[in-house]
């Protein structure tokens, strides 16, 4: 069952269920779960409090909202992130979604508590036909798929 769920290790109350903001947007806004600074050329990771548990042959893709880079100056240092489905509930960090932020201007640039910072979007993929079993399963939580 696809859907957001706040992970159990943080302060459940302060954690926002991302939401669309209008009747046809594609994106659910996802939040950061504390305030930030970032310092000039800095990257850091933003914590959102969230995991979330997809549907077989989904993903969710995250992309920073477009104010970021304009009012901010800040970017994901890894352009889009990539959630897979076997990263819900992992024994590393339990799925949490968190984003790497990189600062590019020359001031530092502070991240609200609860400020919408990026949007994800559930998306179906698909697998060649001369795909290779595979037998490994996940092990580590953010930045790993062993």
């Amino acid at each position: 069952m696809r859907q957001f769920e706040k992970v159990s290790y943080m302060n459940a109350e302060d954690i926002v269920i991302p939401q669309r903001q209008t009747f046809d947007s594609a994106g659910y806004d996802l939040s950061s779960y504390e305030r930030v600074v970032i310092a000039p050329k800095e990257i850091k990771l933003v914590a959102t409090g969230l995991k979330v548990q997809l549907d077989e042959e989904e993903v969710l893709l995250v992309y920073p909202r477009s104010s970021l880079g304009i009012k901010k100056g800040l970017m994901m240092s890894n352009g889009v992130g990539v959630i897979d489905k076997d990263y819900y509930n992992n024994e590393n960090n339990e799925g949490h979604i968190m984003f790497p932020l990189y600062n590019f201007t020359d001031a530092p640039v502070v991240i609200e508590k609860f400020e919408r910072i990026a949007q994800g979007l559930f998306q179906k993929f698909l697998k060649t036909s001369n795909d290779l079993p595979v037998s490994k399963e996940r092990k580590g939580g953010f930045g790993s798929s062993t």
